[in-house]
């Protein structure tokens, strides 16, 4: 049934005025600084799927999908949606976050976070473990409760809570046919107070799933995503009287979609998507997309966050960026002032504070001894263990990764490791999966030691490409160059700087294509994580620990800046 005309045009008629107000907010001048006007896409870059987004009072708060990664949902605040500091992780403690069954693409899927009376909530899956859950802070920077662990027939993903004026909290999610299910949900205990039912099925797309409810203007909405998260992706809408529907279904879905766009459109396979209203009632949607290279549908980065402006129409309906397709480089009117600078790529990581930074991630539970740094300190010391980069589950690898979030640039990174006995071997890790990583390692060489490349492209294929001696035991810089289709691979001997009057320049060592990594060869869900990693032979009673020191993320493609210009 659709909404009556009285109730459609008290519905539009309420945002108009809202589209109105935000218009006309944005046109004032703003009170002490230029207002962005000009961004660049995505607002976080590389491995950042399925984000969703909650304003409280002048900060927003997003959070994204970590799979099999510890800890797990990365938080950020901002204040104009466009740059993005890290807070950390929402899950931090193994109690919170078993993920000894995860294999690859496994975990956490899709969270969703909000915030009522001073409670934040943070909903999401873990599909390895337990299902459903969701937990409470009192600020975004934690720390986070112990899960509350929600039973619901038939399971189902991406989990969302809708707290309504009247007190009442709905619980929407997937189920085990195919379409939305709501149920109401006592959020003190977790506990279900109604059974779920569908209540949309979508508009015939596949995996209708992603769904947020929200209340504008008197009416319910109901956005969703269907297609997949491939390049079907695309984003739909309905609204009803009531959370139960009947939904009447927008009649421009998609609302967001470039399914059937060209190749020569960088941004694919949007979806997934979270609105927020600004303090001044301008309206904004952040999403995942990728950024296929290579003239191909190849993506290696992962799936990362997007923003796009919204507006409602004169019948009370979302329209995105106008209706054209979501830009690379973004003319915008209305964004929140700019007080803060993204974080994403901090110059150096000399690894002297008493953790690691907030960007840093392992695969599973991690070996908390196989880390430390204080051990040595400005540097990071791995203590290798016999497990391989290629395990698919149970106990973690000695590795540490963050996401390569640059199209161009470097990673560099020093290295003091003098491995013992051969099987020993350290080094900088391009990671997609258990069967897709590549490896610029040292390790022992007869007598002495080598720095090598090894290529992993599957189950069966995993060879050292190229491999080069090293002399001494003196401490190395290893180097990869990042671009859109490849990778190139470096070293060099670090400086004495007592007795050497010149660096040496790093020593070619071989190159890997980027399409290798991509989601279309691997499979999965994250993209790929440039990290360090450490291995020993599994009778090594005392393997040799690896050192690391100065850590560069060189971007080559930056973020835009402060002033809204791209440089």
């Amino acid at each position: 049934m659709a909404i009556p005309n009285r109730v459609r045009s008290g519905v539009a008629a309420a945002l108009l005025a809202l589209a109105i107000a935000g218009a006309a907010s944005a046109a004032d001048p703003p009170p002490r600084d230029e207002r962005i006007t000009l961004y660049r896409n995505p607002v976080l870059r590389g491995f950042h799927p399925d984000p969703s987004v909650v304003r409280v009072g002048s900060w927003f708060y997003l959070v994204n999908s970590s799979f099999e990664f510890f800890p797990g949902v990365p938080i950020y605040q901002s204040r104009d949606l466009v740059h993005w500091e890290s807070l950390g992780h929402v899950l931090t403690r193994d109690s919170q976050l078993p993920l000894g069954g995860a294999g690859p693409s496994g975990g956490i899927f899709a969270p969703t976070i909000r915030h009522h009376g001073d409670t934040f909530y943070m909903i999401t899956t873990n599909v390895s473990h337990g299902g459903s859950f969701f937990v409470t802070a009192r600020n975004a920077e934690g720390p986070w409760s112990e899960p509350v662990w929600l039973h619901v027939p038939g399971g189902g993903i991406d989990p969302s809570l809708f707290f309504d004026d009247d007190g009442k909290v709905y619980l929407t999610s997937t189920g085990s046919a195919p379409g939305i299910y709501a149920s109401q949900i006592d959020v003190k205990t977790g506990k279900l107070l109604t059974q779920p039912r569908i209540v949309w099925q979508g508009t015939g797309g596949r995996y209708p799933e992603g769904p947020h409810l929200y209340k504008v203007g008197g009416a319910y909405y109901l956005m969703i995503s269907e297609g997949g998260t491939e390049y079907g992706h695309m984003v739909t809408i309905a609204r009803a009287r009531s959370p139960w529907g009947p939904f009447e279904v927008c009649p421009r879905n998609p609302i967001l979609t470039h399914r059937n766009t060209p190749l020569s459109q960088p941004i694919q396979a949007t979806g997934h998507a979270d609105l927020v209203q600004d303090g001044e009632g301008n309206w904004w949607m952040v999403f995942l997309g990728i950024r296929p290279q290579g003239g191909y549908y190849w993506h290696h980065l992962g799936r990362e966050t997007f923003l796009a402006p919204v507006r409602w129409d004169a019948d009370g309906w979302p329209v995105v960026n106008e209706g054209k397709p979501i830009a690379l480089e973004m003319h915008v009117r209305g964004l929140p002032e700019s007080e803060r600078g993204d974080d994403s790529f901090r110059p150096k990581e000399e690894f002297g504070g008493p953790a690691l930074g907030p960007a840093w991630t392992f695969l599973r539970n991690p070996v908390r001894a196989s880390y430390s740094t204080t051990e040595r300190p400005g540097w990071l010391t791995l203590h290798p263990t016999a497990v391989p980069l290629d395990q698919e589950k149970g106990t973690s690898p000695t590795f540490v990764g963050r996401p390569q979030a640059m199209l161009r640039g470097y990673y560099e990174v020093t290295i003091d490791f003098a491995p013992g006995r051969a099987g020993e071997e350290a080094g900088l890790a391009l990671y997609r999966s258990p069967h897709a990583h590549y490896e610029l390692g040292v390790r022992r060489a007869g007598a002495g030691r080598e720095v090598f490349v090894r290529q992993t492209v599957g189950r069966d294929l995993s060879t050292v490409t190229t491999s080069a001696p090293a002399p001494g035991s003196a401490p190395l810089r290893l180097v990869i160059e990042v671009q859109p289709t490849g990778y190139s691979f470096s070293w060099a001997p670090v400086p004495d700087l007592a007795h050497d009057k010149k660096v040496p320049r790093a020593a070619p060592l071989g190159t890997a294509e980027t399409r290798l990594l991509a989601t279309e060869v691997t499979g999965g869900f994250i993209g790929t994580m440039v990290g360090l990693y450490a291995h020993a032979p599994a009778d090594d009673g005392s393997p040799t620990p690896a050192a690391f020191s100065s850590f560069f993320p060189t971007d080559e493609d930056p973020p835009v800046t402060d002033s809204g210009r791209i440089p």
